[in-house]
């Protein structure tokens, strides 16, 4: 299977190509950005498609990371996808932000709790903690940023995602300390094509995972009357 991976949720406009043939990806490039992911994505995918030898004919899937993250970066990347995977009569799968994040902890298979914490501002994450398996009793969620500690105070977990360091900055001298702190900004390309490759097809197309309401909102006092 080839799958065409996307990434354009957080802070980061990310593409690579695996070949599950050959067990390996076969092309990759990733940007550090926080804006203009609209302008860098299909130039970006071009080239790693050019490198990878391929056309959008010959890629078998396509999955896009879909959030939560930056309601623009995500509305590019799914929109790309989408597109793509039309234009090529193949299917598009959606992945979560932070399940991309935990994916490598959790195929570590140390047993260790992962917690994966998005910086949703104002003292707020997304949050999700996977326990053994990357089995996760709660869905994702918007919580303030103490619960994502105390998820992690009480064992030693992996702590990942771009909220990673201020939930460990957070955690007194008496709470569990972290097997590990992962801070990265966005979640790994490469990482999010082998979890692509494995999802299920699902009959609708991916869409955005906010978990919450923009923060821009229209004025009641800026609308025109009706007539």
């Amino acid at each position: 299977m080839r799958v065409l991976a996307i990434d354009t949720a957080l802070a980061a406009c990310a593409a690579a190509v695996l070949d599950t043939e050959h067990g390996a990806v076969v092309a990759t490039e990733n940007l550090a950005m926080t804006h203009g992911h609209a302008e860098a994505l299909m130039p970006l995918v071009a080239r790693v498609m050019d490198r990878a030898g391929l056309v959008f004919g010959d890629i078998d899937r396509v999955v896009v990371t879909t959030g939560p993250g930056s309601f623009t970066g995500l509305r590019v990347g799914i929109a790309a996808a989408r597109g793509i995977a039309l234009a090529a009569a193949k299917p598009a799968v959606g992945l979560s932000t932070l399940v991309a994040y935990a994916a490598p902890y959790i195929a570590a298979a140390d047993n260790h709790p992962v917690v994966a914490a998005i910086d949703a501002r104002h003292d707020h994450v997304y949050l999700q903690v996977f326990g053994p398996g990357g089995r996760s009793p709660t869905a994702p969620r918007l919580a303030p940023l103490r619960d994502a500690v105390q998820a992690a105070a009480t064992a030693p977990a992996c702590i990942v995602g771009s909220a990673a360091q201020s939930v460990a900055a957070a955690l007194s001298r008496d709470d569990a300390t972290p097997t590990a702190v992962d801070p990265r900004p966005a979640p790994d390309i490469a990482w999010i094509a082998r979890i692509g490759a494995g999802l299920p097809e699902s009959p609708s197309p991916p869409k955005p995972q906010y978990l919450r309401a923009p923060d821009a909102q229209p004025q009641n006092a800026a609308q025109l009357p009706r007539r």
